[in-house]
C-alpha cells in the first residue's frame, strides 16, 4: 500500500472511530449544529451560539435515535453550552493535551450537522498562549486551524492525525479563521456549568468606553489609557464606592486598562467579593477608591 493510501485509510479510520462520540444538536431556527459527548450519562458539550432556544432541544445520537435534552448551563464568554440528553451508555470524548502540537500538523475538523458525520482536512495554522475573548472569557491556549468549517460544524471536535481530541470548534470568535477551544478550557467550564449552571462573573455596575488620556494628565493618571464611565448602575458596586458618570478608570489593583476586555478579564470568578484599590481621574485629578467587586446576576 502506498504512503498516500495508508494516510487515507488512517484518516478514514479516525473519522469512523470518533463518529460514535458526535451528535446533532437541534436548538436553533436554521439548521442543526454539532455536539460532542462529554460523559457517558448524557452530558453534551456544544457552542453557546448554537443554542438559540432553550425550551425545546433535541439531540440525534450516533445510533440515529433522537432524544430530548435540556440546557444545564452556558457561558457565552467562552461560547460553550452544556446539555443533558435523555440517554446513557454513550461514548465520551476525552480531551488531549496540546503538548507536542505544532503549527503545520495535520488535523481533522469533524461535524454532525445532518444525518451523518462529515470531515474536512487542514493544518494547525496558529498556536499560542492563553487569551481573553471580547466578552472576557479566559481561553487557556490559542489554537487555530485552516480547515474549512461548513455550516453546522461549530461544536464539533478538532482532532490530530492519531485521532486525539484537541478541542472544540467555534466560528464565534473570528470571521476569517476557525478558532478551537482547547481541552483545558472545556474541562474547567463544563465542570462549572455542571456544578453551578453558569460561570460566576464579577460586577462593577458601569458602562464604559476606552479613551486616551491627554498627555498633560498621563503622569498624574499613571497611564496613557483608561475607561470612561458612560453609565453607573444605581446601587451598584461602583456607585456605592462613590464613582460617578464621567469618571475615567485607569487602574484596578495592579492592572492598567486599555480596553473593555481588560476590565471584563479582571472581573473573574475569583474576584467576586474581594475589595481592590481603583484609581480614577475626575476633573483632571487622580483619586484612589476602595471598590468591592459584586457578583453579576
Amino acid at each position: 500500500m502506498s504512503e498516500l493510501a495508508s494516510l487515507s485509510q488512517s484518516i478514514s479510520s479516525v473519522v469512523e472511530r470518533l463518529a460514535s462520540s458526535l451528535v446533532r444538536v437541534e436548538a436553533r431556527r436554521r439548521g442543526g449544529a454539532t455536539g460532542i459527548i462529554w460523559s457517558a450519562d448524557g452530558h453534551i458539550l456544544t457552542t453557546s451560539h448554537a443554542v438559540e432556544h432553550e425550551g425545546h432541544i433535541q439531540v440525534t445520537l450516533p445510533d440515529g435515535r433522537t432524544v430530548n435534552a435540556e440546557l444545564v448551563g452556558r457561558d457565552s464568554s467562552t461560547d460553550l453550552a452544556l446539555l443533558k440528553a435523555d440517554a446513557s451508555g454513550l461514548t465520551p470524548l476525552a480531551p488531549a493535551s496540546l503538548d507536542g502540537v505544532k503549527v503545520g500538523h495535520l488535523v481533522l475538523a469533524l461535524g454532525h450537522p445532518g444525518r451523518t458525520t462529515r470531515a474536512t482536512l487542514g493544518i494547525v495554522s496558529a498556536l499560542g498562549d492563553g487569551w481573553r475573548t471580547h466578552a472576557g472569557g479566559r481561553i487557556d491556549r490559542y489554537l487555530e486551524t485552516d480547515a474549512d468549517l461548513p455550516p453546522g460544524f461549530s461544536g464539533g471536535p478538532l482532532v490530530d492525525a492519531q485521532g486525539r481530541f484537541l478541542g472544540l470548534l467555534t466560528a464565534a470568535f473570528s470571521r476569517t479563521a476557525a478558532v478551537v477551544i482547547p481541552g483545558e478550557t472545556l474541562s474547567r467550564v463544563a465542570n462549572a456549568l455542571k456544578e453551578h449552571g453558569g460561570i460566576r462573573r464579577g460586577y462593577l455596575g458601569v458602562g464604559a468606553y476606552p479613551v486616551r488620556i491627554p498627555k498633560h494628565l498621563s503622569a498624574t493618571a499613571g497611564s496613557e489609557t483608561g475607561l470612561i464611565f458612560l453609565s453607573v448602575d444605581p446601587d451598584g458596586p461602583a456607585q456605592r464606592a462613590g464613582l460617578l458618570l464621567g469618571d475615567v478608570l485607569v487602574r484596578l489593583g495592579d492592572n492598567t486598562l486599555e480596553g473593555v476586555e481588560d476590565l471584563l478579564g479582571f472581573l473573574g470568578d475569583e474576584k467576586v467579593g474581594t475589595t481592590v484599590q481603583a484609581k480614577v481621574l475626575r476633573a483632571g485629578e487622580a483619586r484612589e477608591v476602595s471598590l468591592t467587586i459584586g457578583k453579576r446576576s
